[in-house]
């Protein structure tokens, strides 16, 4: 069982269904050509995605065009079913960030036919997944910065406040469809930058300040 936990707390959450969001950050769906949505995009990992750090990303041999993304991840600590945007942070435990490993080569596939995501994005070691550090004095949800480095490279350096759907509106969106409960993450989008990855490649992804995560590609 893959579990969560909040840094300087005993308390363990089982990881529960991981919803994330695509197409959140406008600089980020202009360097993929996709359209901006009218509505939050959803889909899903399994927590068997879930790896820690220190972990192995292994790139499944179906795939040759692996790509890093870094996120925000949000800790579901409290449930909850159709939560007002002003309460949404009761019911979130932590903030802590993550990486949505992606095989683009998949994805543009599935999207060319209309298909799910999920087998580029749910892959067993897709959702490297850092310690949480708890909400209270981590200031607003809306102005912390995620950065991500490839063998000491900056690729990625963006800010929440870039992001198309605050945190808020995301928990309050995604617990209108999917009752939250305590262990569930949502990983909400990455800013722009992203890129491939190769064998041997390590990746060290932070919420500045607050968590960091580093893994390495088999």
């Amino acid at each position: 069982m893959k579990t969560a936990r909040i840094k300087g707390s005993t308390t363990e959450y089982p990881i529960g269904k991981i919803v994330c969001l695509a197409r959140n950050y406008v600089d980020h769906i202009r360097e993929l050509g996709n359209e901006t949505p009218e509505r939050p995009v959803l889909f899903m990992k399994p927590a068997t995605a879930v790896i820690g750090d220190g972990g192995i990303i292994r790139i499944p041999a179906f795939s040759r065009e692996c790509h890093y993304e870094v996120e925000l991840a949000l800790l579901i600590g409290r449930e909850g079913k159709d939560i007002p945007a002003e309460e949404a942070l009761v019911h979130v435990a932590g903030y802590g960030v993550a990486l949505d490993m992606t095989l683009r080569d998949v994805q543009n596939e599935l999207k060319k036919k209309g298909l799910p995501w999920e087998i580029a994005k749910g892959f067993d070691t897709s959702c490297p997944l850092s310690e949480f550090v708890a909400i209270e004095g981590a200031g607003d949800p809306q102005t912390l910065r995620l950065r991500l480095e490839v063998n000491g490279e900056v690729r990625q350096d963006g800010t929440t406040d870039h992001m198309i759907n605050p945190v808020r509106q995301i928990v309050s969106h995604v617990s209108s469809i999917f009752t939250l409960e305590p262990g569930d993450v949502i990983l909400t989008g990455t800013p722009s930058g992203v890129g491939p990855v190769r064998s041997g490649d390590r990746l060290h992804a932070e919420l500045v300040g607050l968590a960091g995560l580093s893994v390495v590609v088999a």
